[in-house]
C-alpha cells in the first residue's frame, strides 16, 4: 500500500481552525470545502447535466448547496478495485430561527428558536452569538435570488437568569427551549424586525437590489473562534467538532491522494436529525453518484464488493470528572489516537474484518488506535455508517476522533488525533490494494 505525506501538526492544525471559523453552517462548510477543492485542481459537476468523467480526473459534485461528495476518477480499474469512501456530515446540533421568529417584551427585539438535533443547551447562555446561514429574496425588478450570510459579530445574547431569581439553578436547572432559549436582538421599535434588519445587511453586502425576504435558513452561533488551548496545547477547543473536524480530515486526506485510487469523499447534512431527507445519508445522493461514476450496474455491484467506507464521526473520550459513564475495558483517551466505534446492535456498522482493515491502516501510518463500546446500561448515539452500509453494501467501519463536551457550543478533541487521523486517510485513499482477509 503507498503512504501519502501529511504536513507537520501545528500547521495542519492551523488549517482546520480557520476551516472551522470559516464553517459557521452546513452552507458554509460545503462552500468552504468547495473553494478548497477549487484551488486543488477538482472540477463541480452539476448532477443536472451529462457527465465525461476523465481517467484521473478529480470532481465535486454539491446538493442543496449543505452536502458535498468530492471523488478522483481513478486510472485503476474500478469493478476491480472498488471505492476508497470516506463519510462524514457538515451539521451540528445548534438554534436555527422559526420562519417568524420576531418576539417583542417588555421593550426587547427577540428571535425565536427552533432546538436543532440534539443540542446541549445550558452552554448557550451567556455566549455573544451572530447568525448565519442562507437567504432567499426578492430584487426589484421581481428576479428570485439566494445568498449565503454571515453577520461574523456578536448581535445576540441568551442572558441566565440570575441566581437571586433562581435559587435552584445550580442544583436542579432545567430548560425550556420555548421559553427561556429566546436571545434578545437589540431593543424593539420601528424597524427592528428580522426582515428589515437583513433587508438592511443585504443592501450593505452588495445586493442594493433585495426589496423582499422570501425565506431563510438561519442559525445562531457562538463567535467565540477556535483556539488551541492547554498548558502544553494539548487541546483544540471549538464549535462543531462534531462533526467539521472529520469533514475536514478526510478532505485533507483526499488532497494529498494522487490519480490511480478511486477516492470518495462524502459530507452528508441533516445526520443530527436522522439522516433521512434528499441530502441526508439516508436519502439517494451517494448511490445515484457512484452508478453515475461506474456506469451500469453489473460494475457498481462488482465495484462495490471491492470497497472500503470510514465513517468519520467523533468519539466520546472518557471524562474525568464522569469516569463512571464509560465502560471501563473501553475508554478513549484524548491524544491516544482514532477510536473504532463498536455496537452489538449495529448502531454502529463496524464489524471485526472492517475493524481489522482500519487497524492495518492506522498500524502502517504509526497511528495508534483505540475501541470504545457504550456501558451495556446505556444507549449509544448512531452515525451515517450503517445507513451508508445498509444502502449500498458496502463494508464500513465506524471511528472517531475522541472528544469531550460532544453536542455543546464549545467542544474538546485532542490537539494530536485529528493530525493523526488525516495520515490515516491519505494513506487510505491512497491505497491500490487493502490487505486480504
Amino acid at each position: 500500500m503507498e503512504k501519502s505525506g501529511m504536513q507537520d501538526k501545528d500547521a495542519f492544525n492551523r488549517e482546520m481552525l480557520e476551516f472551522l471559523q470559516a464553517s459557521t453552517t452546513p452552507f458554509h462548510a460545503v462552500a468552504e470545502m468547495s473553494r478548497r477543492l477549487d484551488a486543488a485542481g477538482f472540477s463541480a459537476l452539476r448532477e443536472a447535466d451529462a457527465w465525461e468523467l476523465q481517467a484521473g480526473g478529480k470532481y465535486y459534485v454539491q446538493r442543496n448547496q449543505s452536502s458535498l461528495v468530492a471523488f478522483v476518477y481513478g486510472t485503476d480499474e474500478l469493478p476491480e478495485k472498488g471505492w476508497r469512501m470516506w463519510g462524514a456530515h457538515t451539521d451540528s446540533p445548534c438554534l436555527k430561527l422559526k420562519p417568524k421568529p420576531d418576539i417583542e417584551k417588555k421593550g426587547y427585539r427577540q428571535w425565536g428558536v427552533q432546538v436543532y438535533g440534539g443540542a446541549l443547551l445550558n452552554p448557550w447562555f451567556d455566549r455573544d452569538l451572530s447568525l448565519a446561514g442562507r437567504v432567499h429574496y426578492q430584487t426589484k425588478d421581481g428576479a428570485l435570488k439566494q445568498r449565503l450570510i454571515d453577520l461574523q459579530r456578536a448581535v445576540a445574547v441568551i442572558p441566565s437568569l440570575a441566581i437571586h431569581l433562581d435559587r435552584e439553578a445550580n442544583n436542579a436547572r432545567t430548560v425550556n427551549p420555548q421559553t427561556d432559549m429566546p436571545p434578545i436582538v437589540c431593543f424593539s421599535g420601528d424597524n427592528s424586525d428580522l426582515e428589515t434588519l437583513l433587508l438592511e445587511y443585504l443592501k450593505a453586502e452588495g445586493a442594493p437590489d433585495a426589496v423582499e425576504l422570501i425565506d431563510f435558513e438561519l442559525s445562531l452561533y457562538d463567535t467565540q473562534p477556535p483556539a488551541v488551548i492547554g498548558w502544553r496545547n494539548e487541546f483544540i477547543a471549538s464549535a462543531r467538532l462534531d462533526n467539521l473536524l472529520s469533514c475536514f480530515v478526510g478532505l485533507r486526506g483526499l488532497l494529498a491522494t494522487g490519480n490511480k485510487t478511486h477516492a470518495v469523499l462524502v459530507c452528508n447534512d441533516h445526520e443530527e436529525v436522522g439522516s433521512l431527507s434528499a441530502i441526508g445519508a439516508q436519502g439517494p445522493m451517494l448511490k445515484a453518484i457512484l452508478q453515475r461514476v461506474v456506469g451500469d450496474h453489473e460494475s457498481f455491484e462488482r465495484a462495490i464488493h471491492q470497497s472500503l467506507m470510514v465513517s468519520a464521526d467523533n468519539a466520546h473520550g472518557v471524562h474525568p470528572n464522569y469516569v463512571d459513564r464509560h465502560d471501563n475495558n473501553h475508554g478513549p483517551l484524548l491524544n491516544a489516537g482514532p477510536v473504532i466505534k463498536i455496537n452489538a446492535n449495529q448502531r454502529y456498522a463496524s464489524t471485526s474484518e472492517t475493524n481489522t482493515l482500519f487497524t492495518a491502516l492506522c498500524k502502517a501510518c504509526d497511528v495508534p488506535v483505540q475501541q470504545f463500546v457504550i456501558r451495556s446500561d446505556m444507549g449509544c448515539g448512531s452515525t451515517i455508517g450503517p445507513i451508508t452500509s445498509g444502502a449500498l453494501g458496502v463494508r464500513t467501519v465506524d471511528i472517531g476522533v475522541p472528544t469531550f463536551a460532544m453536542h455543546s457550543c464549545r467542544e474538546l478533541a485532542g490537539s494530536e488525533d485529528a493530525h493523526g487521523l488525516a495520515k490515516v486517510a491519505a494513506h487510505f485513499f491512497a491505497s491500490r490494494e487493502l490487505p486480504q482477509i
